[in-house]
């Protein structure tokens, strides 16, 4: 699919939440930001380590960073930064989780964006993900430099 408008894709089951996610590492260049938002349970982490294990290594450990809000990872081009931002309590505190660093060294994939108030970086895919019976549906909006690229899903 072309990334020239927002565009909805029905989600079966974490599978297939999980290939979103390594379709989107296909796509992902150095600056870029991959912003997922949902409700709890939705399937942020489950696309997040889909995308960061086709960057890595399927057997890669990729924990969800509630608690340590970030971890990275060494892509074969650029590191990869996932972001959990559920715990912020405002958009200031993004400063001292090195977001801008990590989209300037590579790349990031942010859980909770709207903890960002207006501080989403400009050139991002937004996915939200809503549960819709047994599966999901992943509104995938491109911002940016994301306008434009394809996605093989």
């Amino acid at each position: 699919m072309i990334l020239d408008r927002a565009v909805d894709l029905p989600l079966a089951d974490a599978e297939a939440t999980a290939r979103l996610g390594a379709a989107v590492a296909v796509a992902l260049r150095r600056g870029d930001a991959v912003l997922l938002s949902g409700d709890l349970g939705a399937g942020k982490s489950t696309l997040a380590r889909g995308l960061v294990r086709a960057l890595t290594s399927p057997g890669e450990d990729v924990p969800s960073p509630t608690f340590t809000l970030v971890q990275t990872y060494d892509g074969p081009a650029f590191p990869v930064a996932h972001f959990d931002l559920y715990r912020l309590t405002s958009a200031e505190e993004t400063d001292e989780l090195g977001l801008e660093e990590a989209i300037e060294e590579g790349a990031a994939v942010v859980e909770w964006p709207q903890r960002l108030g207006a501080r989403l970086p400009p050139d991002r895919l937004g996915i939200d993900l809503r549960m819709v019976g047994e599966g999901r549906l992943a509104r995938i909006t491109p911002h940016g430099s994301w306008h434009g690229r394809t996605l093989d899903v």
